[in-house]
């Protein structure tokens, strides 16, 4: 039977799924949070809300690796858009992930954005699992992510992330599951969907449980799949 890890930041992106998994057991939880079982068919579901930020997904990320042996981990929420085609509750996959808050450039040179025992400042992320959801849907298109500790409504910010990494969407937790399950030779997927755009913080909290059920289907399908 295999186990797979599902991440959300936040109750409201976690409970659309809920509501379609029947019955689920608590679980510890390393900060407080949720972390949920359910088993769905021939496969066992931990599911976890990670809390928002780098930090907190990062711990999910490796609780749910270490404590339960997850063998793939799949990332669904909400994120923001940075270029006018990622309209609102479009669902996007991620074909990669910026950390554009990590910064050593005084001490070793390195370019802003990237880990020095990377070649590059995009994290790379599981292409057969990218073809897998895309086989689900060949409409679906994917996104560069620019992830950091930082809501973005800035217009100056957008354009910084678009002009320095060609990102497409930003959002707040993506790079410590990534950076996480690489280090841990764990596959992961990152399935978003636009909550805001050019109306920032005022859209998000209007349309953030509506966008959170768009990519539902896709979630458990993938579930499914692996």
């Amino acid at each position: 039977m295999k186990k797979i890890g599902l991440i959300a930041a936040m109750s409201g992106e976690l409970n659309a799924l809920l509501e379609s998994m029947g019955e689920v057991t608590p679980l510890p939880a390393p900060n407080g949070k949720r972390v949920l079982y359910a088993k769905q068919g021939d496969k066992e579901i931990y599911l976890a809300e990670s809390g928002i930020g780098e930090i907190y997904s990062t711990m999910a990320a490796q609780h749910l690796i270490t404590a339960y042996g997850v063998e793939a981990i799949i990332n669904f929420g909400v994120c923001g858009s940075l270029k006018k085609k990622h309209t609102l509750k479009k669902t996007v996959i991620l074909s990669s992930v910026v950390h554009y808050e990590m910064d050593t450039s005084d001490l070793d040179g390195v370019e802003v954005g990237r880990y020095a025992h990377l070649p590059s400042v995009y994290i790379p992320l599981d292409k057969s699992l990218i073809e897998k959801a895309q086989a689900f849907d060949p409409t679906i298109e994917t996104a560069i992510c620019a992830s950091g500790n930082k809501f973005v409504t800035k217009e100056s910010d957008k354009r910084y992330l678009t002009e320095q990494y060609d990102a497409d969407v930003c959002e707040m937790e993506s790079a410590g599951i990534a950076l996480t399950c690489m280090a841990n030779n764990v596959p992961c997927l990152l399935i978003k969907a636009i909550s805001d755009g050019e109306g920032g913080a005022e859209e998000f909290r209007a349309v953030v449980d509506e966008a959170s059920r768009v990519y539902i289907s896709l979630v458990k399908m993938l579930m499914q799949s692996l």
